[in-house]
């Protein structure tokens, strides 16, 4: 078999552009509905499952399908038709004037209700299924062809379904069919009503929606099914790194090693009013492996610091990466006790962008980025800027790109990128699940990069639990990130290997969400775990660092 015709294996962790998906695909499917079959038997099988989850048996359960036009109303349509063959009674809403043909004759043959719907009575034939007690409903309303917010048939038949409850709680199960419907398939945004899955079934690879938020949050669990259809050729849009292949990044240090050789951390932290958050990112880089932790902050800070961290070195000296601004809020008052350390962050900051080691652009330097930019600095990829939503709202609106927070968090694959080409920073935009944008492009202030242009693609990460959603959970974050990329920095000056800033970020949120699960499950053996303390995630590091360097070691995603 020569390489031109061997099979490309599909990797479910690349996302790629709608079209992209629909060419690769069209030359097969062209003229025949073996793929639709197939893929109607996958939905099927899943809706069996989710049905024997939601009541323990399939006869006699009630099924209702949303049918839209095109190949997805089919899939629906001919699930259906299999579900009924399992003793479900099926009922399809019909949404479209045009329905696949040859799907909807066979479910009428296997006696699905079919029943076409017009804006008028769409609402009240969706809440009167409801009210004959719906176990399962699969939304095949739309495609990845669609763009935009439903059409007014397709929303009237979703808005009582999306009222009813949220997700775990209302009294139905939703199988989805490619994609949540209203989803932008190519990023992640919401453009009107979706009604949320619990489960959603794809074929041959992911699509953006379902790694981007706010999208993402609504797929529920993802099935990939290969169909035996071609993947796109072409880069993806964003991908999802295995633990495996980040965890093999994970270097434990040999005999040879000393604390340059291992990664040396400056962290600029803390302040009169937040010393706390010093004493987290100090923790939580040596606790991430950093050869050793310089501390530059106030007295009462180091004092702190070396309260808890007596290894920590409370001098200037040789760093392979700066951790800036954790617990460092800019000071309006020019009287206040954090003006004169904002001046000093704001010197650190430049001096690390007119140096080629890597450099974490944290919390309170992040304000300090427009200014210095605008003095004619630029970020590298080797500098991280790791904001929350209304973090990179305000920097946005800063470099002249108006964002509310709102905003960034309706579309923050967009903001992400935007960034990133802004900045020229490689961008950790910290979410659920958090977007790593790759720096480094050049782009000028006038860019307006977004999630589908050709660059390298968006990262998408699963951030861990929500109890991670606690003061200092981000300054346990930006120490471990330092210390990795002080880890990856020192591996690149003795020719071990080229350091990766994204994928060395990506690594981090991990180590920083596994450590986060571990941390919960120790304070309660609940299903979703306990409260965390930032201070107990930071101590879960060491644990978290082990079980993804096992991942690696036996190959598990």
């Amino acid at each position: 078999m020569t390489e031109e015709t061997a099979p490309r294996t599909l990797d479910p962790r690349r996302a790629h552009r709608a079209r992209a998906i629909g060419d690769a695909e069209a030359p097969l499917t062209r003229g025949t509905d073996r793929y639709m079959e197939a893929a109607a038997h996958a939905l099927a099988v899943a809706g069996v499952e989710e049905l024997r989850l939601a009541r323990g048996a399939v006869a006699g359960a009630r099924v209702l399908l949303l049918v839209g036009g095109g190949h997805n109303g089919g899939d629906a349509l001919l699930a259906g038709a299999r579900l009924a063959a399992h003793g479900c009674r099926v009922t399809a809403l019909v949404a479209t004037e045009r329905p696949h043909a040859h799907a909807l004759e066979r479910a009428r043959a296997a006696r699905v209700g079919t029943v076409a719907v017009s804006p008028q009575d769409a609402s009240a034939r969706a809440v009167a299924a409801l009210a004959a007690g719906t176990d399962l409903v699969v939304d095949g309303l739309t495609g990845i062809g669609a763009d935009g917010p439903l059409r007014p048939v397709a929303a009237s038949l979703v808005a009582p379904l999306v009222d009813a409850g949220e997700r775990g709680e209302r009294p139905f199960r939703v199988l989805a069919v490619d994609l949540p419907s209203g989803t932008g398939v190519d990023d992640g945004t919401l453009s009107g009503p979706v009604l949320a899955a619990d489960r959603t079934v794809t074929f041959t690879c992911p699509r953006a929606a379902h790694l981007l938020p706010p999208a993402a949050q609504l797929c529920g669990r993802l099935d990939v099914v290969d169909l035996g259809l071609p993947a796109p050729e072409d880069e993806p849009l964003v991908e999802r790194p295995a633990d495996a292949g980040l965890g093999a990044r994970l270097r434990a240090p040999g005999d040879a090693d000393h604390k340059y050789t291992r990664g040396v951390v400056g962290l600029l932290a803390g302040s009169e009013s937040y010393p706390g958050a010093a004493v987290l990112a100090t923790t939580a880089a040596v606790r991430a492996g950093a050869g050793m932790t310089r501390i530059l902050a106030p007295r009462r800070v180091v004092d702190l610091v070396l309260a808890s961290r007596p290894e920590a070195v409370p001098a200037a000296g040789r760093c392979q990466c700066l951790v800036l601004g954790p617990g460092n809020a800019p000071a309006d008052d020019p009287g206040a006790p954090e003006a004169g350390r904002t001046e000093e962050l704001r010197t650190a900051l430049a001096g690390a962008l007119d140096d080629a080691a890597p450099a974490v652009i944290d919390a309170g330097a992040l304000p300090l980025l427009p200014g210095l930019l605008d003095d004619g600095r630029r970020c590298a990829a080797v500098h991280v800027l790791t904001p929350h939503a209304g973090e990179a709202a305000s920097l946005l609106t800063a470099l002249g790109q108006e964002r509310s927070r709102a905003e960034v968090e309706a579309a923050p694959a967009d903001s992400a990128t935007r960034l990133a080409a802004l900045t020229g920073a490689t961008v950790v935009l910290k979410g659920t699940p958090t977007l790593i944008a790759p720096g480094g492009s050049g782009a000028d202030a006038g860019a307006a990069r977004g999630p589908v242009d050709d660059g390298a693609p968006l990262l998408s990460l699963d951030a861990g639990p929500g109890w991670l959603a606690t003061a200092g959970s981000g300054d346990v974050l930006a120490g471990a990130l330092g210390a990795l990329l002080a880890a990856a920095r020192a591996d690149e000056e003795n020719g071990r290997e080229r350091l990766d800033t994204a994928q060395v970020a990506a690594l981090a949120v991990r180590l920083h969400a596994e450590a986060g699960r571990l941390a919960s499950e120790r304070t309660s053996t609940a299903p979703g775990g306990g409260p965390v303390a930032a201070l107990d995630v930071a101590e879960a590091l060491p644990a978290a660092w082990r079980r993804l360097h096992d991942r690696a070691r036996d190959g598990i995603a």
